[in-house]
């Protein structure tokens, strides 16, 4: 039982049904009592009106055949109760003897409980006399009832049209939700195309648009996730088959001094791709949380920009490569995510000690501009053609010109990060150090489209 009435109200047309009927029948219910009370109060002011006239009528005498027994028999039944009493209290006339009203010594109107009902009572006295008319309060009551009953009955024969009426604007009004239910439901489990908003209605297209909103995130995770798939397996294969090629050199070697040296490539070559797996890492990670919205807060870059040096600082001193902070502004703090932006910095910062040639040169800028904020790492190496420098930024590309070791991903994360904080990444060359520059520049107030992903 419970679990369909659960059913019954988890349905929103079955719940503005119910709620609506409810709604009438109240309003009816509260039409009937207000008609009830306001005939009441009418009928009682008429009536008294009718009492105090037939009083008035009586001053002039008594019908001629008054006496005490009542005008034609007890089993005469009135509406009025008239009775006459003298100064002595003696009742010289009564229209009902079944009444038998107490005399009043208050003139006027009074309310006086008789033969358990209660009667409402005028007396005058006029001439000696005191005349009393009464009325049975049931009788208004009754009256009062009959017209209220009058006013409803209408609208209780109207409820099941009314209900019709509800019913086709409920069924009308959430037309469209069935049709999204539909267009949802009839997808297969790859088809995360945006779902159409036509003829929504505004309490539901709100609904709809974070539902396509939702589907944009996952579909830009999927694709991220079939994309490192593809680039793992296209990827992997060489320094997988170059570590398979010095393994075999090592079982191959004559002496110790060709062992050792195999020992040395194949420590090498397993360095290089542990470095290549985790870039990867970082770079699908960094892809795949790009749907996933996440609350920036404010970073100073002057802070992550210490951390990052201290990072690579070790690396730097066995190439004897000076890298240091030349420039960090004030107010140079933005909306983002910290450990991305030192990922981020970092990276710059590797790339550049590992095409600097020994005692080289990387310096880090922190330069606030009028709208924007912008992170600079120039460095003392031989630089990058112009025509190659907006390739670098793809994943897996090398520069031709380039003999240091490496997978091509880290300026393909440093531009991943970028686009997670609305900044955007330009390379140069340095003014000062005369190598590679790299500018990566982050706007005052963040596009209200970027997302910012830890």
């Amino acid at each position: 039982m419970m679990r369909h009435v659960t059913r019954l109200f988890g349905s929103l047309r079955a719940r503005l049904l119910v709620f609506l009927l409810a709604a009438i029948v109240l309003a009816a219910g509260a039409q009937a009592l207000v008609a009830y009370r306001t005939v009441l109060k009418e009928a009682d002011d008429i009536f008294d009106y009718h009492m105090q006239q037939m009083a008035l009528s009586l001053r002039a005498g008594l019908p001629p055949s008054a006496a005490v027994g009542g005008l034609g028999g007890a089993e005469q039944n009135f509406d009025f109760v008239v009775q006459v009493w003298t100064i002595d209290g003696v009742r010289i006339f009564e229209s009902a003897e079944q009444a038998a009203l107490p005399q009043l010594a208050v003139l006027g109107f009074a309310d006086v409980r008789a033969r358990g009902t209660t009667y409402r009572v005028f007396s005058m006295q006029t001439r000696g006399l005191v005349i009393q008319v009464a009325q049975d309060m049931a009788a208004r009551r009754h009256m009062a009832g009959s017209l209220a009953l009058r006013t409803i009955v209408p609208v209780a024969l109207m409820a099941p049209l009314l209900m019709l009426v509800v019913w086709w604007v409920v069924s009308l009004s959430l037309a469209p939700v069935a049709r999204v239910r539909r267009q949802v439901a009839s997808r297969q489990a790859d088809d995360l195309s945006p779902v159409s908003e036509e003829n929504l209605p505004e309490e539901v297209r709100p609904l709809v648009q974070e539902l396509n909103l939702l589907f944009g995130r996952v579909r830009h995770a999927f694709d991220a996730q079939k994309h490192f798939v593809a680039d793992a397996a296209h990827e992997l294969r060489s320094p997988l088959a170059a570590l398979k090629l010095q393994v075999q050199g090592l079982q191959r070697a004559p002496d110790d001094s060709a062992r050792t040296l195999a020992v040395s490539r194949l420590s090498a070559g397993i360095d290089r791709a542990t470095r290549l797996v985790e870039q990867m890492l970082a770079l699908a990670r960094h892809e795949a949380s790009m749907a996933a919205g996440a609350k920036p807060e404010p970073v100073d870059l002057a802070e992550v920009a210490r951390l990052a040096i201290s990072d690579a600082v070790a690396g730097a001193q066995v190439r004897r490569i000076d890298i240091g902070v030349a420039q960090a502004d004030a107010g140079t703090t933005v909306s983002g995510q910290p450990e991305a932006l030192r990922m981020l910095l970092r990276n710059l910062i590797d790339n550049a000690v590992k095409y600097t040639p020994e005692d080289g040169r990387v310096d880090v800028g922190i330069v606030k501009l009028a709208d924007a904020v912008e992170l600079r790492v120039d460095d003392s190496g031989p630089g990058l053609p112009e025509a190659e420098r907006a390739r670098v930024l793809d994943r897996f590309y090398r520069s031709g010109e380039s003999q240091a070791p490496g997978s091509g991903l880290g300026l393909a994360i440093v531009k991943s990060i970028a686009d997670l904080h609305g900044a955007t990444v330009a390379l140069a060359a340095s003014p000062s150090l005369g190598g590679l520059q790299v500018r990566v520049r982050f706007p005052t107030d963040p596009p209200a489209g970027a997302s910012v992903a830890a």
